[in-house]
């Protein structure tokens, strides 16, 4: 009775590979919830030649080898994106940025078709490319190898991509429409930005799919161009600088040239968005320490006067000495300056592109 169970399941996992009209041998028999014995299962044809899976027209398969399962079926999958070579890779930031969106929420908001909203929450790393599938793993006992082979199905990775790209579109169209009031914000900047993202991973799938010669929805642009709208958007919103207790305006200058760098236009006390900043400077004496010691505390904070919102809080301090107090001074008020604009240029730029993503 247990032999006839065998035959069966033989028989029954043979019927399924010829459906999916791949050949690998049944005498292989294939299993992808277990690994087969080197010793009582000759090696596969796939293991030296993959072009052994036939309807390749229909197909794409390949090999990847490891002392271990988990790893070797990760390397057909990478060997398998070797196929499409360097046209499907983004910048990993890029990458980071959209997958972190999905599997936050964020995307679905700026989606209004439940099904789009769906084929987002199935994105996965391009490492591992949709329609892909692990389709036998064979174990050299002798050598203490694993094999394992990839299988991409056509047809199944066209569909799976041109869904995608559909649905990145319409997240973008929804980003970037908005009336003239809305338009010059720092939220709209946010948009622009994280619509070029999109864009970013919406040339990778159509590329993929020039690749399986299938055609590429219409409308799928590059993320360069939503990042100069940004930046056009960017030269029409002023921020003001209010600075108390500054010293020659040092501190005002160093946060409007982090803001000019930007591409922000300089504001008055009426503009929109207010960076208030309080500078309190103290002296400070050190026993067996001759020198003379300046300590300075700087608070600042990004507001949105419409809103009335605290959007950025931006705090340091730092502690200078020298000979003599008024020279300790000047070189904490030097340090300061460095330092906003090394680092606040770093914090404002981070948050405008989580912007999105935080709310």
């Amino acid at each position: 009775m247990q032999k006839m169970k065998d035959l069966f399941k033989l028989a029954s996992r043979c019927l399924i590979f010829s459906l999916l009209l791949i050949d690998i041998s049944c005498t292989s028999s294939p299993d992808n919830s277990g690994t087969s014995s080197g010793s009582s299962r000759s090696k596969p044809v796939w293991v030296n030649n993959v072009n052994s899976v036939d309807n390749r027209s229909q197909f794409v398969a390949a090999v990847g080898h490891a002392s271990d399962r988990e790893m070797a079926e990760k390397n057909a999958f990478t060997n398998l994106a070797v196929f499409f070579g360097q046209s499907i890779k983004a910048d990993q930031t890029i990458v980071n940025t959209y997958y972190e969106a999905v599997k936050n929420g964020v995307t679905s908001g700026w989606i209004d078709n439940i099904a789009m909203r769906n084929t987002i929450s199935t994105s996965v790393s391009m490492d591992t490319l949709l329609g892909a599938d692990i389709r036998e793993v064979w174990h050299d006992e002798k050598n203490k190898i694993f094999y394992a082979v990839a299988v991409m199905e056509r047809a199944k990775t066209v569909q799976l991509y041109t869904e995608m790209i559909l649905a990145n579109l319409e997240m973008i169209n929804n980003l970037t429409a908005m009336n003239q009031a809305e338009r010059n914000t720092l939220e709209t900047v946010s948009r622009y930005q994280f619509a070029a993202t999109v864009a970013d991973i919406n040339i990778t799938y159509a590329n993929l799919l020039r690749l399986l010669n299938a055609s590429v929805p219409g409308g799928v642009k590059r993320g360069d161009e939503y990042r100069l709208e940004a930046q056009n958007i960017t030269r029409t919103i002023p921020i003001g600088i209010i600075v108390n207790n500054d010293r020659e305006a040092r501190i005002q200058n160093a946060f409007a040239k982090v803001f000019a760098d930007l591409g922000f236009r300089s504001g008055g006390q009426n503009a929109r968005y207010i960076l208030r900043v309080n500078v309190t400077v103290s002296q400070a004496n050190y026993l067996n320490n001759p020198n003379k010691f300046a300590m300075m505390e700087l608070s600042a904070s990004l507001a949105d006067s419409v809103t009335r919102e605290t959007l950025l809080p931006y705090s340091f301090s730092n502690r200078e000495g020298h000979t003599t107090a008024e020279a300790a001074e000047n070189r904490v008020f030097i340090s300061a300056e460095r330092k906003i604009t090394e680092e606040y240029k770093e914090v404002l730029s981070s948050y405008l592109s989580q912007l999105l993503l935080e709310r």
